[in-house]
């Protein structure tokens, strides 16, 4: 049986429209003949996530990402299908996460639940969570340099590789200690990026701790606020101007008695600064103490009730007494 031309040209044209069209999905990742399980998970933001990432539990690689889809027109979240290359029980309570890698690609975690005797099938889906790592996200957004600046450091190796030839071993040991120093300076931020051990992991864990007690404190510091707040008010609206005058003519009447007192003018004054006066007083005081032992020495000369009464013979006092006598009955 004889094949005519146009019948082989037709089967050559058909074969290769399946091939074309199998080479294209195998360059778009998605392989035909994949049978395997595949579950599916939902993400805000995938990050550096990409197809063909690893997908591993307890650091065992178990699949890969397979297609990665938005749900729906407005990108409100995005679809990631997972091709599980090994056959793994994943209980239903299980939690995906996307972890960024510091130089290298992301990594899809599947942190398995407890507890649980029911298993994801073929078409479930796998609950999610966003890992609120700092570093981590700091690691995502500098990944893409990281990998930039290993292209340039290739390019670099590539061009210093020509230019060998041109340079003398002196120039050429220089070029391959900056070639060094480069590769020095790579490995010292990846040092500094590192989650556990860097410094900067922990500058950022103590400014979370420093932000949690704020948050703690936040009542606190809002009381203290106000109150400070109320007090302003309240010393605002003292009329400290009119404390202040009354304050300036108490003064001024306190300067006024002491001058009157410092001057002659006044009884005080005259008291404090004339000696006579104070003699006269002095004086007076004497009298009036003669007197009263006199009163008390001869009271018959002053009152007499006696009918027969007799004369008091005695002379006046003329000092006070130094002998105080009883009054006669």
């Amino acid at each position: 049986m004889k094949i005519s031309n146009e019948t082989k040209v037709g089967i050559l044209t058909v074969v290769a429209l399946v091939i074309l069209i199998l080479g294209f999905n195998f360059l778009k990742g998605k392989d035909l003949f994949n049978r395997s399980k595949k579950i599916y998970a939902i993400f805000k933001r995938l990050g550096p996530l990409e197809k063909s990432n690893m997908v591993k539990i307890n650091g065992i690689t178990i699949g890969a990402v397979y297609e990665i889809e938005p749900v729906d027109k407005d990108i409100s979240s995005v679809k990631v299908t997972i091709s599980l290359s090994r056959d793994v029980n994943i209980p239903v309570n299980s939690v995906a996460y996307i972890s960024p890698g510091l130089v290298g690609s992301s990594t899809l975690v599947i942190e398995k639940g407890s507890d649980s005797t029911h298993f994801l099938k073929d078409g479930d889906e796998l609950q999610t969570r966003k890992e609120t790592d700092i570093l981590g996200d700091i690691s995502s957004e500098v990944s893409p340099t990281l990998a930039k600046i290993r292209q340039s450091l290739d390019s670099l190796n590539k061009v210093f590789g020509n230019i060998n030839r041109l340079f003398d071993a002196g120039t050429k040991g220089n070029m391959q200690q900056a070639i060094a120093n480069m590769t020095a300076a790579t490995a010292s931020l990846n040092k500094m990026l590192d989650p556990e051990t860097s410094a900067l992991a922990g500058i950022l864990r103590n400014a979370s701790s420093i932000t949690e007690n704020l948050k703690k404190n936040n009542d606190s510091i809002t009381m203290t606020i106000s109150n400070a707040k109320q007090f302003s008010e309240k010393l605002a609206k003292l009329n400290l101007q009119q404390t202040v005058d009354t304050l300036e003519a108490a003064i001024s009447q306190i300067k006024a008695t002491v001058s009157k007192l410092s001057g002659t003018d006044g009884t005080l004054g005259a008291l404090i600064h004339d000696k006579k006066l104070y003699n006269k007083l002095n004086d007076v005081a004497l009298s009036m103490e003669i007197l009263l032992d006199d009163l008390r020495t001869h009271p018959k000369r002053y009152v007499n009730f006696s009918i027969f009464g007799k004369k008091d013979k005695g002379g006046a006092l003329d000092s006070p007494s130094t002998k105080k006598e009883t009054p006669h009955k």
